[in-house]
């Protein structure tokens, strides 16, 4: 009973069991912080952009927008690009 492989395979696999309920707790934590933000922007009411793209896709829009109007002043401006 006092063999030392047998001694490090249980001190091994309860620590293997310690790591492996510690991930399921954060994971389970990452889901409900994932639900409350999807509950939270629900009860909002966002307004999405046309075609029902969310807010990421708004803020890449709206990222090409402000490049296309830098371009065309740069192009009234007489500066080549």
């Amino acid at each position: 009973m006092s063999d030392p492989t047998f001694v490090i395979a249980v001190t091994a696999l309860v620590g293997l069991s310690v790591v492996v309920a510690a991930l399921l707790r954060a994971w389970h934590g990452w889901l409900a912080l994932k639900r409350q933000e999807l509950d939270k922007t629900r009860s909002f009411g966002l307004v999405e952009i046309e075609g029902g793209a969310g807010e990421g896709a708004a803020r890449i829009e709206m990222a090409d927008l402000k490049e296309r109007i830098r371009k065309l002043e740069a192009i009234a401006s007489g500066v080549d690009l």
